[in-house]
């Protein structure tokens, strides 16, 4: 499973089409392709509510709104420079990988962005 279907995973419900779509298939299943994501009709999750509910409950303070890093840890994700520079490589990031506080950024705001092409309800100030 990659990174980002990870994230998708720890955030909406396991029945959502992004989730779905992006779930290894079952050991028997047949050669019919999946529905694609775009053919489903996406319900909408609220990000932030999501979110900002797991932040409660988490024993460190995290900054999640802005940090790749925190919002990863928040996810129990592994949040190593490794981790995110694969994570940058499947989301096409083109600049330089040893730049880790750009490609930070960047991956922050690619992260929300396809979150809510996704489905997810994502305030403009986290884009």
């Amino acid at each position: 499973m990659s990174i980002f279907s990870s994230i998708l995973a720890k955030i909406f419900p396991s029945s959502h089409p992004a989730v779905v779509a992006t779930a290894p298939p079952p050991a028997t299943a047949s050669a019919t392709p999946a529905v694609a994501p775009a053919a489903a009709v996406l319900s909408e999750v609220d990000v932030e509510k999501i979110l900002g509910e797991r932040a409660a409950g988490h024993a460190e303070k995290l900054n999640w709104r802005t940090s790749i890093v925190d919002l990863m840890k928040l996810l129990d994700l592994d949040s190593s420079l490794a981790a995110r520079k694969t994570l940058a490589a499947e989301l096409h990031y083109a600049g330089d990988t040893s730049d880790s506080a750009t490609m930070n950024i960047w991956l922050q705001k690619q992260v929300m962005a396809k979150l809510a092409a996704n489905g997810g309800k994502v305030p403009a100030d986290l884009m």
